[in-house]
């Protein structure tokens, strides 16, 4: 079958990206041909066999920039100029996808987020109209919802927050819905009567990920550190909800200038650099700044070289050398990072964050240090310490984790959800 992805950037380390190129890779597993339709192919070289890009669906497109700024941020008194904005731009994406569904012979379509978020209004209205002209069997990936995100997507205009419920999430009778936790599940059925498939991020179990080599046995020589230091490793960007103020608390609790604390991401999705900042200062508050690397220059999700000759290291590199790994997230839809750790055989520390964690990972039977609300007891640290200071522990714990991944969250696992949802789409939009 040949199976059209549509979605507003891949290729980077944001969940949606990386859980879409691991649908792709099953996908194909399942013998199936799939072309990608994106506003932005990031870090990597696009594919013109099977992937074309729509450069008015990027989220930092002009058109995209121009409508969120009036949809939300920086409204005008009168909306008509707005309205008249969105139907114009997406008709010209709505042509392009229909041109494109019809050059690549697309049987089945799946919607990548941009029919759930409504951060690109065109994009999202585009699809829709596209969805409904065609009658394809559509499957919504959806990761996030507007009213997750607080008041992000409430406009001082009816009109803009009429069009909002009405076109996200898609609710096409032809379309299915793929969520990423068991109470975005819950919330969907409770709003609109829409059932949905719970299919949880995946990790490939059968790949060699985060072992020690050639390439990462001097990681800590290029962050100024030692070979013999513990390093505990945040491997997330650097937004607020990641409650990364909470793994450098840690490294001040814990009170011992061998152990650090490695952050990976960038601060690019941080609005101003606020969070980021903040951080800073705590560091030098506690007066940690030679235990604690900001480190994203140094990595890239797949350790491609920036084409300056610099050494940069993959994530696999970042988990082969974590003692351990600091998961603090205040919120997430599902949790790549904590998936990426149990692939690497590495102990995880993290935080309750609701309403996901403990229904949907926690209840598995995963063996974690887990804290509540962000905050740091003196059991808790112990606890850390123990795992940190003792390898045969961490080791144990680790394999334990291992083995109920692979249980629960391996590409296995989404193969079996992938079949069930192309049934229910091909049902739903009755071929």
């Amino acid at each position: 079958m040949n199976i059209g992805i549509i979605i507003g950037r891949i290729g980077g380390v944001d969940g949606v990206a990386l859980e879409t190129e691991k649908w792709i890779d099953v996908l194909k597993l399942m013998g199936h041909q799939v072309f990608t339709l994106s506003g932005q192919f990031q870090e990597r070289p696009m594919n013109p066999t099977y992937e074309n890009l729509v450069p008015e669906m990027s989220f930092f497109s002009p058109e995209s920039f121009w409508s969120q700024k009036k949809a939300f941020f920086y409204p005008e008194t009168n909306p008509e100029e707005l309205i008249e904005h969105l139907n114009l731009y997406s008709k010209v994406i709505y042509k392009k996808i229909m041109r494109w569904i019809q050059e690549r012979k697309i049987e089945l379509l799946i919607s990548e987020n941009a029919s759930a978020l409504p951060s690109h209004l065109e994009m999202g209205m585009a699809i829709n109209k596209a969805v409904h002209k065609t009658g394809l069997p559509t499957i919504t990936h959806d990761h996030d919802f507007a009213w997750e995100r607080g008041d992000r997507y409430l406009s001082p205009h009816k009109e803009i927050n009429d069009f909002v419920s009405e076109v996200f999430p898609l609710r096409a009778p032809n379309s299915v819905h793929a969520v990423i936790n068991s109470h975005a599940a819950s919330t969907l059925n409770e709003r609109f009567g829409r059932e949905a498939v719970n299919v949880p991020n995946v990790m490939d179990f059968n790949q060699t990920f985060g072992s020690r080599n050639q390439k990462n046995e001097n990681l800590a020589e290029h962050m100024g550190f030692n070979k013999t230091d513990l390093f505990l490793f945040q491997i997330t960007r650097i937004v607020r909800r990641k409650g990364i103020e909470s793994a450098i608390r840690l490294i001040h609790k814990l009170n011992d200038k061998k152990v650090k604390l490695i952050i990976t991401g960038n601060y690019a999705d941080d609005a101003g650099s606020a969070y980021y900042n903040e951080l800073v200062n705590q560091i030098h508050e506690l007066k940690l700044g030679n235990q604690i690397r900001f480190a994203h220059h140094l990595f890239h999700n797949k350790g491609l070289s920036n084409g300056n000759g610099e050494v940069r290291f993959s994530l696999s590199d970042a988990y082969a050398q974590a003692t351990a790994c600091t998961y603090f997230s205040t919120y997430e839809g599902f949790g790549n990072a904590f998936v990426e750790a149990v692939l690497a055989r590495r102990p995880i520390f993290v935080n309750n964050y609701r309403p996901v964690y403990l229904p949907d990972i926690g209840s598995k039977g995963f063996r974690t240090v887990m804290i509540e609300n962000g905050e740091l007891t003196d059991d808790a640290v112990s606890a850390m310490a123990e795992i940190i200071y003792d390898p045969a522990q961490a080791s144990e714990i680790a394999e334990y984790n291992f083995g109920l991944g692979k249980k629960y969250f391996s590409f296995d696992t989404l193969r079996e959800k992938l079949e069930v949802l192309i049934d229910l789409a091909k049902t739903a939009a009755g071929t």
